[in-house]
C-alpha cells in the first residue's frame, strides 16, 4: 500500500507543468485570434459594469428580475476578470506563440474559476426562469411567491452550489496522478482536457462528472424549458397585445442566453471523453466562455425597454449634474 501511494506521488512529481497548445494547428491564425480575444473580454468587462452600475443605481429595478441580471453579470464580470488575470495571459502566448508551459497552481486555478463561475451561471440562469415562471403564471401572488426571503436564498444557493462544484471537482481532478505526456490540446485547463492526462482510473470520477452534469446542467436545463412551456402558454391567454409583447420580450432574453449556455456546456462537459475534435472542443468552449457573457449585456438592455430607459434617465442625469 505505501509502494504505491509512494510511487504515485513519484509519477505525479515528474510532471511539474503542462503544455497548453491552444490552436497551435492555425499558425497563420494565431496574430488574429490574439486581437479578437482581447478586444472581446474588454467588451465584455465593460458591458457587464454597465449594467451592475445601471442596476445598483435605479431604484425602479431593485425587483428580482432585474436583481438576478445584475448577479449574472457580476458573475460575467468576475469570469472576465479571471480570464484577464489568470487565464488570459496564458491564452494569449499560447495564441502568439505555437505551445505555453502552464504551472499545476495556475491549471487549478483556470479549471477552479470556470467551475465556479459556470455553475453558479447554471443556476442563475435555473432562478431566473423560476422568477419569470411566477411573474407570468401567477401575476397575482408573485409578491407572496418571489418574495425578498425567496429571492436571497436562491441568490445565496446559486453561488453556494458554484462554489462547491469548482472545489470539489477541480480538487478531485487535480488528486489524480500526472506521469506524462503533459500536452492539454486544448486552449485553457479545463476539467475534460486534463482528465486525458490522468495516469489512473478515473472512472469514479467519470461517472460522478456525467451525474453531476444530468443534475446541475440538464435537470435545470429541462426545468427551465418546462417553465417557459407553461409561460407560453399563459403568454396565449392573455388578452392584451401589448401585454404579450412585453412578456415575449423578456422572456426571448432570458431563453436566448439559456440556449447559449446551456448549449455548449452541454455538449463539453455531458461526455468527457466524448468523440468530438479537439478543434471542436476548443470552438465549443469559447462559445460559453466568450459570447455568453460578451452577448448577456446586449440581450438583455436592447430588448429590454426598461433597461433603456434606466440607461437613459442615467444619461440626463449625468449630464444635467456637468453641464457644457
Amino acid at each position: 500500500m505505501l509502494s504505491t501511494i509512494e510511487m504515485k506521488r513519484q509519477n505525479q512529481s515528474s510532471v511539474a507543468e503542462f503544455i497548453l497548445l491552444g490552436f497551435s494547428d492555425f499558425p497563420e491564425l494565431q496574430e488574429q485570434l490574439f486581437g479578437v480575444f482581447l478586444v472581446v473580454y474588454l467588451v465584455t468587462l465593460l458591458g457587464n459594469v454597465i449594467i451592475i452600475v445601471i442596476i445598483s443605481l435605479e431604484q425602479s429595478l431593485h425587483v428580482p428580475m432585474y436583481l438576478f441580471l445584475q448577479n449574472l453579470s457580476v458573475v460575467d464580470v468576475s469570469f472576465s476578470a479571471v480570464i484577464i488575470a489568470v487565464i488570459m495571459p496564458e491564452m494569449l502566448v499560447v495564441l502568439s506563440t505555437e505551445k505555453t508551459s502552464i504551472s499545476f497552481i495556475s491549471c487549478f486555478a483556470q479549471m477552479y474559476f470556470i467551475l465556479f463561475f459556470g455553475g453558479t451561471e447554471c443556476f442563475l440562469l435555473g432562478a431566473m426562469a423560476y422568477d419569470r415562471f411566477a411573474a407570468i403564471c401567477h401575476p397575482l401572488n408573485y409578491p407572496m411567491i418571489m418574495n425578498k426571503r425567496v429571492f436571497m436564498k436562491l441568490l445565496i444557493m446559486s453561488w453556494a452550489l458554484g462554489f462547491m462544484l469548482g472545489t470539489v471537482q477541480a480538487s478531485w481532478v487535480f488528486s489524480f496522478p500526472f506521469c506524462g505526456p503533459n500536452e492539454i490540446n486544448h486552449i485553457s485547463c479545463e476539467t475534460p482536457a486534463v482528465l486525458e492526462l490522468a495516469c489512473a482510473d478515473t472512472f469514479l470520477f467519470e461517472i460522478y462528472a456525467f451525474t453531476g452534469t444530468i443534475l446541475i446542467v440538464m435537470v435545470p436545463f429541462v426545468l427551465i424549458l418546462l417553465s417557459y412551456i407553461r409561460i407560453l402558454f399563459a403568454i396565449l391567454k392573455m388578452p392584451s397585445a401589448t401585454g404579450r409583447q412585453k412578456a415575449f420580450s423578456t422572456c426571448a432574453s432570458h431563453l436566448t442566453s439559456v440556449t447559449l449556455f446551456y448549449g455548449t456546456a452541454n455538449m463539453t462537459y455531458l461526455q468527457p471523453k466524448s468523440g468530438y475534435s479537439p478543434e471542436t472542443k476548443k470552438l465549443m468552449s469559447l462559445s460559453y466562455s466568450l459570447l455568453t457573457p460578451l452577448l448577456n449585456p446586449l440581450i438583455y438592455s436592447l430588448r429590454n425597454s426598461e433597461m433603456k430607459k434606466a440607461l437613459m434617465k442615467l444619461w440626463r442625469r449625468k449630464v444635467d449634474s456637468h453641464p457644457f
